[in-house]
């Protein structure tokens, strides 16, 4: 298979692999929703929508080897007339991880991955408002490794406030939300 190809390719020295190794397999839109409940009348309405914009990342394990992390984004404009338009995007990709530390996972695959997705994603945003007949949506990007941070310090508020005592180190959930 290509994933186990891309996973198994070494540097030509013909040694073992040693160290970490990743490799993005694949990305895709997952799903893809575009909603203009408005129109026609929108495009006569002259206020400046607000629009707000919420991320969720989600990981979950395909093989031993290999992982999907999902980027779901979902932007909405409105104004005092109503909805303008409504994107939601889940856009996925597959890294392939070997020879990973444990405690190394969650930084990888939920600011790394993500931080490599975006991008790609933000330019489908683009298009999708820009093929409703509104501007081209440029998302503002993402600190994920903030993000990351921050599931992590409520993580372990939670830990003591459950248990009384420290997080004790445990490996982060694979998924996050800001």
């Amino acid at each position: 298979m290509a994933d186990q190809d891309l996973l198994n390719s070494g540097n030509g020295s013909g040694e073992a692999n040693e160290g970490p190794q990743a490799a993005t397999l694949a990305q895709y839109i997952k799903d893809l929703s575009i909603e203009n409940p408005n129109s026609p009348q929108v495009y006569q309405w002259q206020e400046t929508p607000r629009v707000d914009v919420q991320f969720n990342i989600n990981v979950d394990r395909v093989s031993d080897e290999v992982h999907e992390v999902v980027i779901k984004l979902e932007v909405s404009a409105r104004s005092d007339s109503g909805v303008q338009f409504l994107v939601e995007l889940s856009y996925a990709g597959l890294f392939g991880l070997r020879n990973f530390p444990e405690e190394a996972l969650g930084p990888f695959l939920l600011v790394e991955a993500p931080r490599l997705l975006f991008p790609f994603a933000r330019q489908i945003m683009a298009d999708a408002t820009q093929n409703t007949g509104f501007p081209p949506l440029l998302l503002d990007g993402i600190d994920f490794g903030a993000a990351y941070m921050s599931q992590l310090q409520a993580q372990a508020q939670q830990a003591q406030t459950d248990g009384g005592g420290a997080n004790g180190g445990s490996a982060p959930e694979e998924t996050s939300e800001a």
